[in-house]
């Protein structure tokens, strides 16, 4: 499946890895193997890559190869599945949040506003939660929250009325219905509009920040002193739950000290500033655009 999901920022996501030959490391967003498949490169008969993906088409881009295990199940779950291959730290762990450009390219999957389809928005296709189900299920102050704060809606209490009286009329199935909403009260750039309500509501449907926060410490947890987490961010809340983690241990960004006044630190910024796609990535690959990558080395427990 080669046009299943171009990796993005691919040669700096491995450089900043610092990969060990022999050293265990966890890919949790498995996706089409692009990044997966350059770390096996690096890695020894001795070294071993774990990947996660809650999604079923991206297990059949599975790897054959003997240090390689691919994990079907939501990257939250990492402590839990590894405990189980009797891991319990590793040397690195990659994350390439959000959503790959496969799940908006195929139509029925209802992620995209360019295809008419079923509204879906599921990463795990066995999840009881549906973009259908938000849209038309959830209260008005819900759908604000959810506009608001996932897809930065400028007009997400205007949007969230229009919904709730739209759905009134006869329920709201599909993503050219949804569109032909929105196009009332449309603010800016058309797709630009469409793209943070879609945003949003996939988001929800997938309990993106839950399953992130939950993610970044346990993967805090799973790392030895001196192993590397390697995140790439597609969304302003996201970012900032990052930066939070890399910069003060926790993901509210508490500053904590300890009963002599020490700042807790466990990691050291490896790059100051986060790493962005150059002019040429960009324009082959127009979903590296909003990519921000973070990197930081554990130093202590």
């Amino acid at each position: 499946m080669t046009d299943y999901h171009i990796p993005v920022l691919l040669n700096q996501c491995i450089e900043q890895l610092d990969i060990k030959p022999n050293g265990v490391y966890v890919d949790v967003t498995f996706g089409a193997g692009g990044h997966s498949k350059a770390i096996l490169n690096k890695l020894g008969a001795k070294g071993h890559l774990y990947a996660f993906d809650q999604d079923e088409d991206a297990w059949l881009n599975s790897l054959d190869a003997d240090n390689f295990t691919l994990v079907q199940s939501n990257y939250k779950y990492i402590t839990k599945f590894l405990r189980l291959y009797d891991v319990h730290e590793v040397d690195g762990i990659l994350a390439d949040l959000g959503i790959s450009s496969h799940q908006i390219d195929v139509p029925e999957r209802g992620f995209s506003f360019r295809f008419d389809a079923q509204l879906d928005m599921r990463m795990n296709t066995k999840a009881s939660l549906d973009a259908k189900q938000v849209i038309n299920k959830y209260s008005e102050d819900d759908l604000v929250r959810v506009l608001s704060e996932y897809g930065e809606v400028r007009n997400a209490k205007t949007l969230a009325k229009l919904l709730i009286e739209q759905r009134r009329i006869s329920t709201i199935e599909t993503t050219f219905q949804l569109n032909r909403i929105l196009d009332k009260v449309l603010m800016g750039q058309s797709n630009k509009y469409y793209a943070q309500v879609y945003q949003a509501i996939r988001i929800e449907v997938n309990d993106e920040v839950g399953s992130l926060k939950t993610f970044l410490e346990s993967g805090m947890k799973l790392l030895k002193p001196g192993g590397r987490f390697v995140i790439m961010s597609y969304h302003s809340l996201e970012d900032r739950l990052v930066k939070n983690l890399f910069k003060t241990g926790n993901i509210k960004g508490d500053i904590v000290k300890s009963d002599y006044g020490v700042i807790s630190k466990p990691f050291e910024l490896i790059v100051k500033k986060p790493i962005l796609a150059d002019n040429k990535e960009q324009r082959i690959n127009p979903r590296s655009r909003s990519a921000k990558l973070r990197v930081a080395m554990k130093i202590r427990n």
